[in-house]
């Protein structure tokens, strides 16, 4: 088999790892927008793409490639500290680098400067993301109702509650206050640390964010423009 070819990149909500949703669709305000690779730019390609609600991305862990594998992962649900079997958990450390998203299309411009591209809501990926193929969603047979989540079923932790002040929020377009609001709750730190003496930064669209969190309240104390 010949090796994976890029067929596009996303641009996405995310110029850095920490915030990014722990998996596709829980956060649908964040957006995204796929632009293919120049060989790839052929509006035929996606011809009765738009008759789906939801779109499945092959992509590629491109900031978390390391040589060799371990057949085991700490997980972040279980808080980083209990080891299982990287095919039971969706860990960017295993032996081939591919992520898998679910993802809402919004819709679909064949003619840019930048050739046919696709927009998505729910997005889980970095900027700059590698895709390497994209699927239609089938509720007919990808939807399983009776399906169980072993041991990330039972360990949901509740939202954050998010303080964002005032003055913060005006200097805010709407759209990204309710995206980022959303973003928070999902609780960006690693589930090891937990130190309410910390301030946190990440990174959200053109936006550097800096936040603490203390017994389960997330306020954010500044936001500037990066």
């Amino acid at each position: 088999m010949d090796s994976l070819k890029v067929i596009a990149r996303i641009k996405s909500d995310f110029p850095a790892k920490f915030g990014i949703p722990r998996q596709s669709g829980i956060v649908e305000e964040c957006g995204g927008t796929i632009i293919f690779e120049p060989e790839y730019r052929n509006p035929d390609a996606l011809r009765g793409l738009e008759g789906f609600s939801h779109i499945w991305l092959l992509w590629g862990f491109s900031e978390a490639e390391v040589d060799g594998w371990s057949p085991t992962v700490r997980p972040p649900k279980l808080g980083g500290n209990k080891r299982m079997g990287v095919f039971a958990t969706r860990s960017p450390f295993r032996p081939n680098s591919i992520g898998l998203s679910c993802v809402k299309l919004k819709k679909i411009e064949l003619h840019t400067p930048s050739g046919p591209q696709i927009h998505v809501l729910g997005a889980d990926l970095l900027d700059g993301t590698p895709i390497y193929d994209i699927k239609p969603y089938l509720p007919f047979t990808d939807c399983r109702p009776e399906a169980t989540g072993g041991f990330a079923e039972s360990i949901d932790a509740e939202p954050l509650q998010v303080v964002i002040p005032y003055n913060l929020i005006l200097s805010l377009p709407q759209d990204t206050v309710v995206a980022l609001r959303k973003v928070l709750e999902q609780d960006p730190r690693p589930s090891y640390q937990n130190d309410p003496e910390r301030v946190y930064g990440m990174e959200f669209r053109e936006y550097e964010v800096k936040f603490s969190v203390i017994e389960g309240t997330l306020t954010v104390l500044d936001i500037q423009k990066r």
